[in-house]
This record gives C-alpha cells, sequence and structure tokens, in this order.
C-alpha cells in the first residue's frame, strides 16, 4: 500500500547544533550529548555505553528513558545512515527531533547505536555490530526496564538498509551475522525503515568498487554478485518476518525509490504486513521527515505493533 505525504519547499532542510549538553549518566559520570535537548524534560540518558567489551568508540550506543518510566518498556533501536562510512548515533536524531521526542513521550525506550564504518571493516562487520548491539539491549533488559518482548529497530539510509537487514535476517539464523558468544534470544516485532537501500545491485554504482556499496561489500557489486546478495535485505524475506512501515522521498536522488518499492514487492510475495509512504518532492532525508503526517503514521505503527 502507498501513500504520498506532502513536504512544504520552505521547512528546513537540516538543524544546526551549537548547544552542548552536559548530562549526569550511568556511573555517576559527565559527558557531551549534542541532542539530549530534543527530548522532554526529565529523560533519563544512558550514555556511550559498550556493548562488545572493548574500547572501540564505534561499539558504543546510548539509551534514552522516558521520565518517572514504570514497568517494562517496549525498545525502539536506532541505527543511523551515512553511507556505511560516516554519521553517528547522534545524526539522524538530529533532524528526526521530534519524532525521537514523541517516541519517549509516549512511553517507548530509545536506544541509539553506532557500528563501525566500511571504511574500517568490510561488510558483514556492519550487522555483526548490530546484532551485537541488539544482544547487549536484551541481556541488559532487567538492568534498563526493557520488555524483551516489544523490540523494534528504525533506521535511516544505510541505518534502514541496516535495520531491514536486521529484521529480516533473525530468523535466517545467519552465521556470519552474529560474533561469537552474542545473544540470539531476541526477536524484531517491527521495523520502521526511511530511504534505506534493498538491493545493492539496483544501485547505478554497482559496477563500481569505489562506490559507498562497493566499498561496503569489498568489491564492485556486479563484479561480486554473491557478496552483494548476501549484503542485501530482500535476499532474507520470508513469510515469518516482523511488519515493516517503509518512508521514503519521491525525489530522492542518493537511494532510488526504486529500492523502496521493490522491498515492498519482495515483502508482498509472502504476504508480510507492509506499508510505503512516499513523501511528495522529498529528496534523501531531511527535517521533511519530522512532519506531522509522518510522524502520526511513524507513532502509530510502534504502537500497534509494540501494544
Amino acid at each position: 500500500m502507498f501513500f504520498y505525504v506532502k513536504w512544504l519547499p520552505d521547512m528546513k532542510k537540516v538543524f544546526s547544533f551549537s548547544l552542548l549538553l552536559f548530562v549526569v549518566v550511568t556511573g555517576c559520570y559527565a559527558q557531551s550529548n549534542p541532542v539530549i535537548n530534543a527530548f522532554p524534560a526529565g529523560t533519563i540518558l544512558h550514555g556511550n555505553i559498550p556493548y562488545n567489551n572493548d574500547t572501540l568508540q564505534k561499539h558504543l550506543l546510548d539509551i534514552y528513558l522516558p521520565p518517572n518510566a514504570k514497568g517494562k518498556l517496549p525498545l525502539v533501536i536506532l541505527i543511523h545512515g551515512g553511507g556505511w562510512l560516516s554519521n553517528d548515533k547522534y545524526a539522524d536524531i538530529g533532524y528526526m527531533k521530534k519524532t525521537a521526542a514523541e517516541i519517549v513521550a509516549s512511553g517507548f525506550a530509545l536506544a541509539s547505536i553506532d557500528y563501525r564504518f566500511s571504511t574500517q571493516a568490510v561488510f558483514p562487520a556492519q550487522i555483526l555490530d548490530c546484532n551485537r548491539a541488539v544482544s547487549f539491549l536484551y541481556d541488559n533488559a532487567d538492568k534498563y526496564g526493557f520488555d524483551t518482548k516489544r523490540f523494534a529497530v528504525m533506521g535511516f539510509s544505510a541505518g534502514g538498509h541496516l535495520a531491514s537487514l536486521l529484521g529480516l535476517s533473525k530468523n535466517n539464523n545467519v552465521e556470519t551475522f552474529f560474533m561469537k558468544g552474542s545473544s540470539r534470544s531476541f526477536n524484531i516485532q517491527a521495523v520502521l525503515d526511511f530511504y534505506g537501500p534493498a538491493e545493492l545491485i539496483l544501485f547505478p554504482g554497482a559496477d563500481d568498487a569505489k562506490s559507498p556499496e562497493g566499498i561496503l561489500i569489498g568489491a564492485a557489486p556486479l563484479a561480486r554478485p554473491d557478496l552483494a546478495k548476501a549484503a542485501s535485505p530482500v535476499t532474507y524475506v520470508d513469510k515469518n518476518d516482523p511488519p515493516f512501515l517503509i518512508i521514503h522521498g519521491e525525489k530522492d536522488n542518493l537511494v532510488s525509490p526504486k529500492q523502496s518499492q521493490l522491498l515492498s514487492a519482495w515483502l508482498n510475495v509472502p504476504g508480510v504486513q507492509n506499508e510505503v509512504i512516499m513523501v511528495k518532492d522529498a529528496p534523501h532525508f531531511g527535517s521533511m521527515f519530522d512532519v506531522d503526517d509522518i510522524r502520526n503514521k511513524v507513532m502509530a505503527f510502534l504502537k500497534k505493533e509494540l501494544k
């Protein structure tokens, strides 16, 4: 099912960050977080938590808990974009401030994770890291107050690719997608995919080893279709997959809307619940995806699937 949402051209495309707020986090130390001011007053931040028992900066995550939370909380796990080779766990919250704030204000916990760039380690390092982060959150659910039966993943661009890949491949038990010793007990109940690639060979630069998708897998996708297939979310679609909400800009010139249309078509084949929202006149990423119409769809989806 496809829905179109109008984007007002005079809306800001990006948010600037000039204020760093210092907050007290787990372990009684202070750290700067450039997006904490986007969240409701009283939001509890557990910042820069190592999720792999190592010292890699890209193996950290942040947890945002609602003020005065009671009982076990549903958890939304955010995976950032950046072509698999840039940005961090704050980047997409920066232009999706209202959505991030409403998720927490509505009684959901939010975890934002970092992962190794493709310039540091080629695929499957990125999905290994994402699965490891989710395993950590599952294993520490009691400590932070999560309901392990209510996990959703949400990703933007390259993060949308990883969120889709994580949600689709989990029930396939892909051995190479999990670090040794990682818990595999978690399940994903819902996936929110914002303009994520679904099929690497569909990219115009699929013949270029220096394209972002080529750097990701260490070769031009057309030269190594086996690697491209292994890294493409559509490879893992089956009837047991969780429901998807897929959101894409109609005029996206970095990740073609055809990527989301293809993912939806593949999900339709075995009958997996999904909805595609095409944002009229919108390019790739930005605050036009943080408008009321889209945010209402996102919240309705999360409330329905994580009820």
